[in-house]
């Protein structure tokens, strides 16, 4: 359930820095009480918007508001309303769990009685009360980001923004970060995720924007993004690998004219169709071509398919602009 009011309005945001453009014209708006995602490679973009929004940098140009709050004018209304949890956990190991979120509490201005009444109830709700008295460095790493989220929630903020949050866990923490995502959509908070995971974004977010070089490629829902590039996509094997460029090319009449997308490595063809009929004509132009086909498949299109099609590249391949800036 969402309200109409965005949670956070972009405007034509602009970031440069020296001769490297993060953000180029980004525009977009976070409904209240979702998960929306930024689905992007590194240096797309997306952690560049993401300090934007919790005031950490000034954009070169454009607007942006979070409860309408702008984040120029407004800058400690923002960062009230706000909770932040990064790539790494922000947590000091020489502390304990408790001691962390207490003074994340008294940072918060909570008095503290509050303070130590906030973290038993974070610890509880993170599940880490049987570690709050460990110090943190002997935390595992999935323990380390539960705590280090918790301490972003310390002050109820209504908005969470998570960086990649699952960068570098092992499978099991990563379903249980997920499992506390949704739990806080459930309970109201309204979160701002940026991964390079299209498993993560298709489970978690109502909303994704694929960002590539600082731009906006494409927004919806899963369902309406996948419907961008046809009905089905055609899979289609060669044994003969120096001849996927030669099949794909000779596919592309099959996807009215786009480009196919073509793993030299793998030997694989992909293509977007609107009816599986284009699998029998696909096999007659391979007959035409006098390749014989390793394998054929018919497959409902996936986030990366969306990906690969409107910006040519895989949302988890690494370009290195963001990180360079």
């Amino acid at each position: 359930m969402t309200n109409d009011a965005p949670a956070i309005l972009a405007e034509d945001l602009q970031q440069r820095f020296k001769s490297v453009t993060a953000l180029d014209g980004l525009s977009l708006s976070v409904p209240t009480g979702s998960v929306f995602g930024l689905l992007g490679p590194n240096g797309a973009g997306k952690t560049t918007f993401v300090r934007i929004v919790a005031t950490l940098l000034r954009p070169s140009s454009g607007r942006v508001s979070v409860l309408g709050h702008d984040v120029l004018r407004e800058p400690l209304a923002v960062r009230r309303r706000i909770g932040l949890a990064g790539q790494f956990a922000a947590v000091d190991e020489e502390l304990t769990g408790r001691e962390n979120l207490e003074m994340v509490g008294r940072l918060y201005r909570l008095p503290a009685r509050e303070a130590r009444a906030r973290a038993r109830e974070v610890l509880e709700r993170f599940e880490l009360s049987d570690a709050a008295d460990r110090r943190v460095s002997t935390y595992s790493g999935g323990m380390r980001r539960r705590l280090d989220l918790g301490a972003s929630l310390a002050g109820r903020p209504p908005i969470l923004l998570l960086d990649e949050p699952t960068t570098g866990l092992d499978p099991r923490s990563r379903q249980e970060l997920w499992e506390i995502v949704e739990q806080l959509r459930r309970d109201g908070t309204t979160v701002l995720l940026t991964t390079q995971y299209l498993e993560e974004a298709d489970r978690l977010a109502q909303q994704i924007a694929l960002v590539d070089h600082g731009r906006i490629a494409a927004q919806g829902t899963t369902d309406e993004l996948k419907a961008m590039i046809g009905a089905q996509i055609l899979v289609v094997r060669v044994a003969d690998r120096s001849l996927t460029l030669a099949v794909a090319q000779a596919l592309r009449v099959l996807s009215g004219g786009e480009h196919p997308l073509a793993d030299e490595a793998a030997g694989e063809v992909r293509v977007a169709v609107a009816a599986p009929s284009a699998a029998i004509a696909a096999v007659r132009i391979l007959d035409e071509l006098g390749v014989e086909p390793s394998g054929m498949e018919l497959q409902q299109p996936s986030l990366d398919d969306v990906f690969l099609t409107l910006t040519g590249h895989r949302a988890e391949d690494q370009p290195a602009t963001e990180e360079r800036a």
